[in-house]
């Protein structure tokens, strides 16, 4: 069974058919799904979701773009929710300088913040990194990261800061990006890449695949990152699935 590692289930993008369609996901072969939190209200939510479905766990965080929210109170709040049995990781948590707000040091404050957290809890961390390379590795070097493990999610790095990653035992969340014809740099990421540090991901309700690029995206389109996958690492779409799905589980510690 495919194995989604990000996806944002709790968004408003799914309000009109959100049962519909996780409903028909166990019959369309996928059989785990772990909602990511953005923020302390999509974090709710999300726990929400995974109570409502077995097949749904969860990550707690709070993303770049929405840290100026984030306070001690806060961080508090996040830590009691990581005791929840559900709860797999913390994230989606880093850095965006594709946008000017917040403040560069406020997103690098909050990010050293909940990986300190991460770390406290013991639970590994899925990171956001837009634009924003050296400053996110140089953080994560600092703060250990490599104790926690975790994902660099919708990778869009190049093969030297892949290498830097996999060194620190990261994987390496790959998604609908690597089906667009102007994806040569994750195609050849995925080319390196061991195998066994490659997780399938949506990042619903973006980035879906060819042939629904600028659609909303499910993870009812995973099968097409499989396909690309499989080409390009030379084996089968059943072996990506196994294999994924596995690293998946290792990743979040199931």
């Amino acid at each position: 069974m495919i194995f989604e590692t990000h996806a944002h289930y709790d968004d408003e993008a799914f309000d009109t058919d959100r049962e519909e369609l996780l409903g028909s996901f166990p019959e369309a072969g996928i059989g785990t799904v772990v909602n990511i939190g953005a923020s302390i209200e999509s974090t709710k939510t999300t726990l929400a979701l995974a109570e409502q479905y077995p097949f749904i766990y969860a990550a707690v965080g709070v993303h770049p773009s929405d840290s100026a929210e984030l306070d001690e109170d806060r961080i508090a709040w996040l830590e009691e929710m990581c005791a929840r049995p559900k709860v797999l990781a913390v994230g989606e948590i880093g850095l965006d300088y594709y946008w000017d707000e917040p403040d560069r040091e406020i997103q690098k404050r909050w990010f050293r913040r909940q990986l300190q957290l991460a770390r406290k809890v013991n639970l590994p961390v899925v990171i956001h990194s837009r634009d924003a390379a050296k400053d996110t590795l140089d953080i994560m070097k600092e703060e250990n990261a490599a104790c926690m493990g975790g994902v660099v999610h919708c990778f869009s790095y190049g093969v030297e800061m892949a290498r830097e990653y996999l060194n620190m035992g990261f994987y390496l969340g790959i998604g609908g990006v690597l089906t667009f014809k102007n994806s040569r740099k994750l195609k050849e990421v995925t080319e390196y890449a061991p195998m066994d540090r490659i997780v399938l991901e949506t990042d619903s309700p973006y980035l879906a695949p060819v042939p629904f690029r600028g659609k909303r995206n499910s993870s009812l389109n995973l099968p097409y990152v499989v396909k690309a996958v499989s080409e390009i690492k030379g084996i089968s779409e059943e072996e990506v699935i196994r294999i994924t799905e596995e690293n998946a589980r290792r990743m979040y510690r199931m």
